[in-house]
């Protein structure tokens, strides 16, 4: 019975998470992520951003100017200007967020980092919610 209920926590403290906001109205922190991916240029930042939005793996998308890098790539250090881009989207979708970027990038092992959403306006955070389908 020990082992059992310490397998099953995990599942039960979620579980009685989402209850607690369902009935509250509050927040689940980390429910949602902010997913940061770099490219190339312009078009192909847009050309992503559109993917993105036209399988609905995200809610909204930035798209950030030119920005310097600096970073190592097989053994020598490189500069390049990038833009950014910043999908905010459920946690749950990162996954798939991920394989899709992996499969139309044309870097080789394109950036795709994703933090999640302590906290936020709580309008908004429904919103993407509502934007996203789930799983």
């Amino acid at each position: 019975v020990m082992t059992l209920s310490l397998l099953m926590y995990p599942v039960l403290r979620s579980l009685a998470l989402q209850m607690h906001a369902a009935v509250t109205g509050s927040y689940i922190s980390g429910t949602h992520s902010i997913a940061f991916i770099n490219c190339l240029n312009e078009q192909i930042a847009k050309d992503i951003a559109r993917g993105i939005m036209d399988k609905r793996l995200a809610a909204y998308v930035n798209i950030l100017p030119k920005s310097s890098a600096l970073y190592f790539w097989k053994g020598e250090l490189e500069e390049s200007t990038e833009i950014l881009l910043l999908v905010k989207t459920r946690t749950s979708k990162i996954g798939e967020l991920s394989n899709y970027i992996r499969s139309i990038h044309p870097f080789e092992i394109p950036e795709v980092i994703s933090l999640p959403i302590d906290q936020g306006n709580p309008l908004y955070l429904k919103w993407i919610e509502e934007s996203v389908p789930r799983d």
